[in-house]
């Protein structure tokens, strides 16, 4: 995990509200988390910008307006975890987009998974930004018929309080996102408080998606939250999902431009998984 302090001046742009659909009595000490696919940075606000502006999937224009207004998005959580974070190429202008989210959002640890490389012509990477130093990083390559997919795991503490926390990105195609779903089952079997995080291209009560909660932990959210496409959400593609906390809040709310909305939640410790 790289340690990374910085000072940058942050994009103020109005914010869509959010959508909650629970909010309960808090804890004294509340974790708040959120994951987001930011599309390494990219501007997509209707279905024909994915053809209109494909360049900017070469090209690095206009990204370092997104990635602030994600900073400043960023700014009320403690941990954050991203997907399709560019680590540098030339789409990103060759700017190791962790970093650079970390030195706005004045996140002192992070830390970043590459995961797929075209000719540094773009570059894909899970990523952590974080308040709190972890105690481990690890990551793992998932399995599929193509590569370039994983999952970043953090630890953070030690003996009965410590936590983990898993951020992936799961594949489109069916038969490999069910190898990555029964790699993740047995990954995080053993965990009991535990946090995990991603663009999983399925809702959480797709088939695939059974063996992770009979083999972990692991608890789906209260409802299903549509959080994509961004701008006319219909689909539930991106999930928090937790074991060992109590959740006060769960919501989904603008990323920036991207073609996702980001999932946040508030958690507090679960006296029962001490």
């Amino acid at each position: 995990m790289h340690s990374k302090h910085g000072e940058a001046d942050l994009a103020s742009p109005p914010q869509p509200k959010s959508e909650s659909v629970i909010i309960t009595p808090k804890s004294q000490t509340p974790i708040r988390l959120m994951s987001c696919n930011i599309q390494a940075g990219n501007t997509t606000r209707k279905f024909s910008e994915y053809i209109s502006r494909g360049w900017s999937h070469l090209l690095p224009g206009g990204k370092r307006h997104t990635l602030k207004s994600l900073a400043q998005i960023s700014t009320p959580f403690d941990v954050v975890g991203l997907q399709e974070c560019d680590p540098g190429s030339l789409r990103s202008g060759f700017t190791n987009q962790t970093n650079f989210l970390a030195e706005l959002g004045e996140f002192p640890y992070w830390s970043h998974q590459a995961n797929r490389s075209i000719a540094n012509i773009a570059s894909s990477a899970n990523a952590v930004l974080s308040r709190v130093e972890p105690t481990e990083v690890l990551d793992y390559p998932l399995p599929g018929r193509m590569g370039g997919r994983g999952v970043l795991l953090c630890q953070f503490g030690n003996g009965e309080q410590a936590w983990h926390l898993a951020v992936t990105h799961l594949a489109l195609g069916l038969p490999s996102r069910i190898a990555q779903i029964s790699f993740l089952s047995e990954l995080l079997a053993n965990k009991k408080r535990l946090v995990l995080m991603g663009d999983f291209n399925c809702a959480y009560d797709s088939p695939e998606m059974h063996q992770l909660f009979r083999q972990t932990s692991l608890q789906p959210p209260p409802e299903k939250l549509a959080t994509y496409p961004s701008w006319q959400p219909s689909r539930s593609l991106d999930h928090i999902f937790y074991s060992g906390f109590r959740l006060n809040d769960y919501r989904v709310l603008p990323a920036g431009n991207s073609d996702h909305l980001a999932v946040a939640v508030e958690l507090s410790p679960n006296d029962a998984a001490q």
